[in-house]
């Protein structure tokens, strides 16, 4: 699974637990469901699950009966909890080590690293502004000056 598809999955498959009330193991959605409903393969979804689990996000039971819920309200989880659970931003890239000799080659590679570190941290603030529950709402406040991502399918 690429890194840029981890946050996008976490979050919707949050947002479907909340949605159907997956507050305990008897409500537990099957990882094909939650596959289903994003849609991507249940590996996929497992693999992200095992982080929001490792995170203490959710709680997950293997086999046939098994499934993830959440163990907190959604209100109470912040989209830069689900970033960082899913191990950091979308992956924009990371600087070469550069060329020996080369005075750009060994000194850009350490600058552009700053400026990913930048890039991180301005997208944590941001995403702690918003939680689960607001990906759930109409129109909550905290998306209300927004439109998709240009990159979206609905920002057609």
């Amino acid at each position: 699974m690429s890194d840029s598809q981890r946050f996008p999955v976490a979050a919707h498959s949050l947002a479907y637990l909340a949605h159907k009330g997956a507050y305990s193991a008897a409500d537990a959605a099957p990882s094909a469901v939650l596959a289903a409903s994003v849609p991507t393969n249940p590996v996929v979804v497992r693999r992200v699950t095992a982080l929001l689990a490792k995170a203490g996000l959710i709680a997950t039971r293997p086999g046939a009966s098994g499934g993830a819920w959440l163990l907190r309200r959604p209100e109470d989880i912040r989209l830069n909890e689900v970033l960082a659970a899913v191990n950091g931003c979308a992956h924009i890239g990371s600087p070469p080590a550069g060329a020996k000799g080369c005075p750009v080659s060994e000194h850009i590679p350490r600058q552009v690293a700053k400026a990913l570190t930048a890039a991180e941290l301005a997208a944590a603030d941001a995403l702690s502004k918003v939680t689960i529950a607001d990906l759930l709402a109409e129109n909550p406040s905290s998306l209300a000056a927004f439109t998709p991502h240009k990159s979206c399918p609905v920002a057609a």
